[in-house]
């Protein structure tokens, strides 16, 4: 494939955030070309989000978590790039939040994405209380309308790095609305819920599928030997044929779906 042909994701950018070249790199494997856009260039319109053909929010502290993680990112989408973002997600194209990006996600109103239910989530402190930084484990759910996970069948296994976490609804009537529209599209599984998500839900997307928004980092699982446990996936690879959970399948599928739908 030759570069002209890839699809162009744009990686934004605010002060603070520093997942982004992590993003580039998982991005670029996929099989995506990639830029790296300040929202200040947006906001000049220099560039438009109309360029590009997927967009991911990274993880990282913007603006140094003033106000609450991603509050201050989640203004700027709404202030300033509201009718762009809603015409991007309108049209099918894939979005993706990590970490600090789904916190700026949620606090748009952009997820779990009820026109209708505003605030009806948010991602507050981990039960423990502290920063927690370490592997999970996450399971696709095989009912949801994500995008990013479809036909997803094997656990990515990916690391967290979070203080705020937790995803919370306002409304317990809201987790059956979740499920019964297939908006739970990751959960941590094996027990590995580090920051007491309700129903270990480790990632949600719109009612539409394109857009997920998730607390770990599958951008720093997209090689073997990034794993701590890689000797042990290694033998359990040539033993079983397994395989040790990449996080670099759930770009390839929001890559694929990208093609499939001719959305490039």
């Amino acid at each position: 494939m030759t570069t002209s042909s890839k699809p162009l994701a744009f990686i934004l950018h605010a002060s603070g955030t520093n997942r982004d070249h992590d993003a580039v790199q998982a991005l670029e494997l996929a099989g995506a070309r990639t830029e790296i856009i300040h929202l200040n260039r947006l906001r000049r319109g220099e560039r438009t989000l109309d360029e590009a053909q997927l967009l991911l929010l990274p993880g990282g502290f913007s603006y140094g978590d003033a106000l609450g993680a991603g509050r201050l990112m989640a203004l700027d989408l709404q202030t300033y790039f509201a009718e762009a973002l809603r015409a991007f997600v309108a049209s099918g194209k894939p979005v993706i939040g990590i970490c600090n990006g789904f916190q700026a996600l949620v606090k748009a109103d952009l997820l779990p994405g009820w026109g209708d239910a505003p605030r009806a989530a948010s991602l507050v402190n981990n039960q423990t209380g502290r920063f927690e930084c370490r592997w999970v484990t996450l399971a696709a759910d095989p009912n949801s309308v994500c995008v990013w996970t479809r036909g997803l069948r094997q656990p990515i296994r990916c690391p967290v790095a979070h203080g705020e976490g937790r995803f919370v609804l306002r409304e317990p009537v809201y987790l059956e609305r979740l499920r019964a529209c297939g908006q739970i599209a990751l959960t941590y599984s094996d027990g590995s819920n580090p920051n007491g998500s309700v129903a270990d839900i480790a990632g949600v997307c719109n009612p539409e599928g394109n857009v997920l928004g998730l607390m770990p980092h599958p951008e720093n699982h997209i090689y073997d030997w990034q794993s701590p446990a890689y000797h042990q996936d290694r033998y359990r690879a040539e033993t079983t044929g397994r395989t040790g959970g990449l996080g670099l399948a759930l770009f390839e599928t929001g890559l694929a779906y990208l093609k499939e739908k001719g959305l490039c």
